[in-house]
């Protein structure tokens, strides 16, 4: 449990974390639905990834990323990241925030995502790909319980995906028989499924990938639109949050590892040139 924090108190930027680079796609969605914004973006990118981790290294890496981000002057912070927002959120809402400023704010990307299924699945059988830790959390069935109980979800691990979209090996022949494979092994566990949750945010840059082998009639979500939107809705209903997040257009980036490195591969999740500086969290 935190101990109570000396945290700047004028407004500062919103705070984006992930464990590596996925975490960009939900940036990009944000800032493009929200250009008016300070964005400030760390990825934990010297530790990644998350997926294999126990939840107490996960709930500490994340933990020590969001002390960062309130001590840089956010009072808003959004875990970009699926293995986090599983593992961590709820124990940082509920035994950390009270202690260190019950003002700020830490929210989740896994039910901004799920409150959009309902609409979408017409068999209502949903199927989920995402990482070992998020698949073993059971947070996407345990979500989609809570606000559709009709809904059937099965998940799928895809151990290799995220790896191949950070090695820049997700375009490759190599990469399509990890992708066909893990789709086949959701699918004949049920063959009813007519939506397919891309639940960790490196899988958008596999997205051609999937749909090429994703049966027609079956609908493929990404994450970062719903984040979006549900972000700006969260803002509009959040005045006294709102108010306290700075609007000049602008974002840093910092990464716990290679600066050269993440510029390198931010500039391919995001299509243009960035600059990043390097942090250590602790």
């Amino acid at each position: 449990m935190s101990e109570m924090m000396t945290l700047p108190q004028t407004p500062g930027p919103i705070g984006i974390f992930d464990s590596g680079y996925g975490g960009l796609t939900i940036y990009n969605a944000i800032k493009g639905l929200m250009p008016q914004y300070d964005y400030l973006y760390i990825g934990d990118n010297a530790r990644a990834p998350y997926g294999t981790r126990s939840f107490d290294v996960v709930y500490d890496f994340t933990l020590q990323a969001v002390k960062f981000l309130f001590e840089s002057g956010c009072h808003l912070v959004i875990l970009a990241c699926n293995t986090a927002s599983a593992k961590a959120l709820r124990n940082i809402q509920q035994l950390d925030l009270p202690n260190m400023d019950p003002a700020r704010r830490v929210l989740g990307i896994i039910r901004p995502t799920v409150e959009c299924v309902g609409d979408v699945t017409k068999s209502r059988h949903v199927g989920v790909l995402a990482t070992e830790g998020t698949i073993k959390s059971m947070s996407y069935p345990l979500e989609i319980r809570k606000l559709f109980p009709d809904i059937e979800v099965v998940g799928k691990a895809c151990p290799m995906w995220a790896s191949l979209v950070e090695a820049n090996e997700h375009l490759t022949p190599g990469a399509d028989y990890f992708v066909k494979r893990d789709i086949d092994a959701l699918l004949s566990r049920d063959p009813q499924i007519d939506t397919i949750i891309l639940g960790c945010t490196h899988y958008p840059l596999l997205l051609d990938r999937v749909k090429q082998f994703v049966p027609q009639g079956i609908t493929v979500l990404t994450q970062g639109e719903a984040v979006a939107h549900s972000l700006q809705d969260y803002l509009v209903r959040h005045t006294e949050v709102e108010a306290k997040c700075t609007k000049g257009g602008n974002t840093r980036f910092y990464t716990t590892e290679s600066v050269t490195k993440f510029k390198e591969q931010a500039s391919r999740f995001l299509n243009c040139q960035v600059q990043a500086g390097k942090i250590v969290l602790v």
